[in-house]
């Protein structure tokens, strides 16, 4: 045991940023694949880790409903979440604004076939259609809400990742598909050639990063200052250029996202 106990200490004291940094878990809203979720957001963290010296831990989750589960449980530190999520688990659950993607406004956008002859969301009346979960906001809460606002009676489906919305309706399965324009045009070229876009929202706050009531001041402090410093390496280019955000992170507060909450309060 005495062995055991001095082994320990030794790889420690060899390899102490293993033993003694601070563990994150990290939480990503699932509009993707797990598989692509981490191959986008890993090189990220990595280079925020390597800066701050916190680890971090990207626990994926498989739906949107999942990750939902997750936030209101309080299981993720910092995460990066919806508007609707945001508003919602910054009140039940303490979630707190850390930053979000600078210069971008979030569109929800409804997809059809190209080679059908859906030309607006006039042309869904009495369909079926796809959405990736009820809560999902622009990809699913707007674009519901613009049909409904338009009398537009139609089922939804909700099949669980803005990918699955999108290929549901590449195959056939679905006359169009609600999404946003950035996983829109992450898509495979095979797949995004046979859509077109036939209806696209106003512009709101994009998705939040927040970290839960318990990560202290220091090291939210931490975080947003290697966040703000990635467009400033050619590592931090690289992997902003890999999650799609070319024009990187600015810091945020709660109230950046009252547009989002005004427009829930005019919808109750």
């Amino acid at each position: 045991m005495r062995v055991y106990n001095l082994f320990i200490v030794l790889f420690c004291l060899t390899f102490s940023s293993l033993c003694f940094s601070k563990l994150l878990i990290v939480g990503v809203v699932p509009q993707y694949a797990a598989s692509k979720i981490v191959q986008q957001w890993q090189p990220l963290l990595e280079l925020v880790s390597a800066q701050t010296g916190y680890r971090f831990e990207l626990r994926t989750a498989k739906t949107i409903t999942e990750f939902e589960q997750r936030l209101n449980e309080g299981v993720y530190d910092i995460a990066y979440m919806n508007p609707y999520h945001f508003i919602t688990y910054n009140t039940e659950q303490g979630y707190t604004a850390l930053a979000h993607q600078a210069n971008k406004k979030i569109h929800g956008i409804m997809v059809a076939r190209i080679d059908d002859d859906i030309d607006s969301i006039s042309d869904l009346q009495g369909q079926q259609l796809a959405f990736p979960s009820p809560l999902a906001f622009a990809a699913s809460m707007l674009t519901r809400g613009s049909l409904s606002q338009r009398g537009i009676s139609f089922s939804p489906v909700y099949v669980g990742s803005h990918d699955s919305s999108y290929i549901s309706v590449s195959k056939g399965f679905f006359k169009a598909g609600g999404g946003v324009v950035r996983t829109f045009n992450a898509l495979p070229v095979d797949v995004k050639k046979t859509l077109k876009i036939v209806w696209k929202s106003p512009g709101y706050t994009p998705h939040a990063i927040a970290t839960h009531i318990r990560v202290d001041s220091d090291t939210r402090r931490n975080i947003l200052s290697a966040l703000l410093e990635l467009n400033k390496s050619d590592d931090g280019i690289n992997a902003l250029e890999n999650l799609g955000f070319q024009s990187g992170f600015i810091s945020a507060k709660d109230s950046d996202w009252d547009d989002i909450r005004n427009l829930m309060s005019e919808k109750d």
